[in-house]
């Protein structure tokens, strides 16, 4: 046949993470099958920076919390790295390997930090902050007292205007009486 070239370009999507390691779709913009403009050729891995600042464990009790690593399917192709952060002192490395790792709380608030890690990189890091169980009553009264107050204020907004619109109500009746 013929030996007519055609020109493809390629653009990338976004990545579907801020950090650590995620997915991206690879986009042909020229060449496309039928009359379409763009059409995905693959989907790829992306990063984006290393840290991810403080992570939100997959469940906090009032015992123990689950932290998970963060990582893309198949978890056994990552090493994870975790370790306990003391203030002033040098990280401890833990004993645990896995992706997902639970703590109990302690009489000391500790942090937990993951670093997920491929060929000896670390592609990504998370933190986590563990409540000591003495402090897990004064947050959670804290924000029961706030809530309270919050709907003690709301209640007072209520009463105030329901006042305010029945006095108007009176005095309507009262001029539409008088001028009748």
């Amino acid at each position: 046949g013929l030996n007519a070239t055609v020109s493809s370009e390629v653009e990338f999507g976004v990545c579907t993470v801020t950090c650590g390691i995620g997915i991206r779709e690879v986009l042909l913009t020229n060449g496309c099958p039928g009359t379409e403009e763009k059409c995905i050729v693959r989907v790829e891995e992306c990063q984006g920076p290393v840290d991810c600042g403080w992570g939100i464990p997959i469940s906090d009790g009032l015992a123990c919390v689950k932290m998970p690593c963060i990582y893309m399917p198949p978890e056994n192709r990552f090493k994870f790295v975790w370790k306990m952060i003391t203030p002033n002192k040098t990280a401890h490395v833990l004993p645990n390997d896995s992706a997902i790792m639970e703590a109990c709380r302690d009489t000391h608030s500790v942090t937990f930090q993951c670093e997920t890690q491929e060929k000896g990189n670390t592609i990504a890091s998370v933190k986590y902050a563990v409540y000591a169980t003495n402090e897990m009553p004064t947050k959670k009264s804290k924000r029961i007292e706030m809530g309270q107050s919050r709907t003690e204020a709301v209640l007072v907004f209520c009463l105030v205007t329901g006042i305010i619109v029945t006095i108007g109500v009176i005095i309507a009746m009262i001029f539409m009486i008088l001028h009748w």
